[in-house]
């Protein structure tokens, strides 16, 4: 770890195969290995499949996260926990494993050819703004310049979340 500031990030998982509560259990077991301290927790969120309908419910998961890492060296450690776990990439919005989304990184708005901070469909997704909504209900996007409460209310996404 270097000496860098830390940012608090926040992420997002989910897992709609095997033992979905398990796999969320390990991806945060593994979020602090390698990507920082973290601070909050959501409860777990039952939510049917979005994009691809017909596939098993998944459990959602959000997290605030102090981190010293890059924006870039962030997404390589999430996608080497997804890897370490089995995920395999086959189908855009498919069945998963495990899905680890970066959400936001502090303030930050940035997009490169790999990674677009904030993530593009927050706004678009209950099963991403109810578990934010339980842990950080006045961040204000810094695109959209609404909280997520804000956010949560004007979603216009119709999929039930359930939290468990």
């Amino acid at each position: 770890m270097s000496n860098k500031q830390m940012e608090r990030v926040y992420l997002a998982t989910g897992s709609n195969m095997g033992d979905k509560s398990a796999h969320l259990a390990k991806a945060l077991e593994l979020i602090e290995v390698y990507v920082g301290d973290l601070v909050q927790v959501s409860g777990v969120y039952r939510t049917a499949a979005w994009g691809i309908e017909d596939q098993p419910e998944f459990l959602n998961q959000a997290m605030a996260v102090d981190s010293n890492l890059e924006p870039e060296t962030l997404l390589l450690a999430v996608l080497e926990i997804e890897r370490q776990m089995g995920r395999e990439r086959r189908i855009r919005w498919g069945e998963r494993l495990i899905d680890i989304d970066i959400l936001f990184f502090g303030n930050l708005v940035s997009q490169s050819q790999r990674l677009t901070i904030p993530h593009p469909f927050i706004q678009e997704r209950n099963f991403v703004l109810q578990p934010l909504l339980e842990i950080a209900p006045d961040f204000c996007h810094p695109v959209f310049q609404k909280s997520i409460r804000e956010l949560a209310a004007d979603c216009p996404d119709p999929l039930k979340v359930e939290r468990i």
